[in-house]
C-alpha cells in the first residue's frame, strides 16, 4: 500500500478530541490507518495526493445493529402498518420462513446487495445478524454468511418462538444445541427481551449463555412498551441496549451511569408509526447514543445512516453535531472499537467525501445523495 493524502478538505469532522473539526484541513492514509491530521498548508509529502476542493469530510458511518441475512418480502405488511395496523412484530415468522427456503446464495446475493447499497451511503462497518433462520442449521449458516462481509456478527437465535413451539424448550435449545453451533461464526449474543417474544428470565439465560461462550452481549429492549431489557443490559453488561423506545427514568439513570451504549433505531419508528425514543433525555442525562438503521424487511427497510441521521435531527432533537457522533464514534462504542468512528491518529482510514461544505448538510438536506466516495481501510471503495 502506498501513502496517500488527502488535501483540500473545506471541513474535516474528526470526532478526536484532540484535533476536534477542522477547517481547510488535509489528512495522509497510510498503511489503512490515518497517518497524519493537521491544516492543507502544513500537509507533508506523500506517495499520492488528492485534493476534495473544498468538501466536507468525516468518519465512515458504523451501523451497529442490522437484519441482513434474509429472503422474501413484507412491503403488503408495510402497506398495512401505513394504513392503520399496528406493529407486532409477528411478521418476523413470514421471513423465516423464506429465509429457510432460500439457498445460501440466495442469501448471500441479498447480503451482499445490502451491504454494497450501505457502502454507497457512507457505511464502512456494519454489524449484520442473524435470527431469520430460528433452527441450528438454519442459525449456523445464518452467522456463516454474514462473516463473509463482516467480522461483527451477532447470534440472534432468540429473536422470536418459532411457530408451534414452546418458549422454555426453545430457549434451551438456543442456549445449547444452537450456540454451539454459532458461536465459532459470532463475535456478539442477542435477544429480543419484549412481551410476545422473550421472557426476562429467559433472555437473562440467552445473554448468559453466550458470555460464557465467548460472546460479548447485546439486547433488544424497550422496543413495544416499557419493560426490564435494558436494566438487564446494564446488570450484564451489555455492550448496548437497542431501540430503547419506552425508558423509564430509572432506565435512562442506569444507562447514564454504565458503558452501556443505547442504541436508537429510528428507521424502526419511521416504519411502524411509533414514538421515537427520547434521545433528548439520554443525551442530557450522560448516556452514551448511538444510530443504527435497524435494517431488515419488516420494520426498518432502510439502509441509510444519512437518513437515520436526519430523522434523529428532526424527530429526536438531536443536533447535527450529536447525530453524526452517534452514527459513528457512538456505533464503534456499541460495538466495543476504539479503531473506527473516528479519524485520529492510528484510527482505521475510514472516511466518507461529501458533496457538501459541510456534515449539516447531512440533516439539512435529507434524502439527498450527498456521498461523493468512499474510503475504507485506506482503499477508495466507491465514487459517484
Amino acid at each position: 500500500m502506498t501513502s496517500l493524502l488527502v488535501t483540500g478538505v473545506g471541513e474535516l469532522t474528526t470526532l478526536d478530541q484532540s484535533l476536534g473539526t477542522l477547517a481547510d484541513a488535509a489528512l495522509v492514509l497510510d498503511g489503512g490507518r490515518v497517518a497524519w491530521v493537521g491544516p492543507s498548508s502544513a500537509a507533508p509529502a506523500a506517495d499520492r495526493a488528492v485534493d476534495v476542493d473544498g468538501a466536507a469530510v468525516i468518519p465512515g458511518f458504523v451501523d451497529s445493529h442490522a437484519h441482513l441475512v434474509f429472503a422474501g418480502d413484507r412491503s403488503a405488511e408495510f402497506a398495512a402498518r401505513m394504513a392503520g395496523e399496528p406493529y407486532t412484530g409477528g411478521g418476523i415468522r413470514t421471513t423465516v420462513a423464506a429465509t429457510r427456503a432460500a439457498t445460501d446464495d440466495d442469501l448471500r446475493a441479498n447480503v451482499g446487495r445490502l451491504v454494497t447499497e450501505a457502502l454507497r451511503q457512507g457505511t464502512t462497518t456494519i454489524e449484520i445478524k442473524s435470527g431469520y433462520g430460528l433452527s441450528v442449521a438454519d442459525e449456523e449458516r445464518s452467522l456463516r454468511v454474514a462473516r463473509e462481509f463482516t467480522g461483527e456478527t451477532t447470534f440472534l437465535g432468540a429473536h422470536v418462538v418459532p411457530a408451534g413451539a414452546d418458549p422454555d424448550e426453545y430457549t434451551a435449545l438456543v442456549c445449547g444445541e444452537m450456540l454451539r453451533a454459532a458461536a465459532p461464526h459470532a463475535r456478539w449474543v442477542d435477544v429480543f427481551c419484549e412481551s410476545g417474544a422473550f421472557s426476562p428470565e429467559q433472555s437473562e439465560a440467552v445473554l448468559r449463555a453466550g458470555i460464557a461462550a465467548g460472546l460479548g452481549a447485546r439486547i433488544h429492549a424497550n422496543q413495544l412498551g416499557p419493560g426490564p431489557g435494558v436494566r438487564l443490559a446494564v446488570a450484564l453488561g451489555a455492550a448496548s441496549a437497542d431501540h430503547c423506545t419506552h425508558l423509564s427514568t430509572a432506565d435512562v439513570a442506569a444507562l447514564s451511569t454504565s458503558d452501556t451504549v443505547a442504541t436508537l433505531l429510528p428507521g424502526a419508528e419511521f416504519a411502524t408509526r411509533s414514538p421515537y425514543p427520547d434521545a433528548r433525555a439520554l443525551l442530557d442525562a450522560g448516556a452514551t447514543v448511538a444510530l443504527a438503521t435497524d435494517c431488515n424487511p419488516g420494520s426498518s427497510y432502510t439502509s441509510s445512516m444519512p437518513f437515520c441521521v436526519a430523522l434523529a435531527v428532526r424527530e429526536m432533537r438531536m443536533t447535527p453535531a450529536e447525530a453524526l457522533w452517534a452514527a459513528t464514534a457512538g456505533g464503534a462504542k456499541a460495538l466495543r472499537r476504539t479503531d473506527i468512528g473516528h479519524l485520529g491518529v492510528g484510527a482505521r482510514a475510514d472516511l466518507v467525501v461529501l458533496d457538501a461544505p459541510s456534515a449539516v448538510y447531512l440533516a439539512y438536506r435529507p434524502g439527498v445523495p450527498l456521498v461523493r466516495a468512499v474510503v475504507r481501510n485506506g482503499e477508495l471503495q466507491w465514487q459517484r
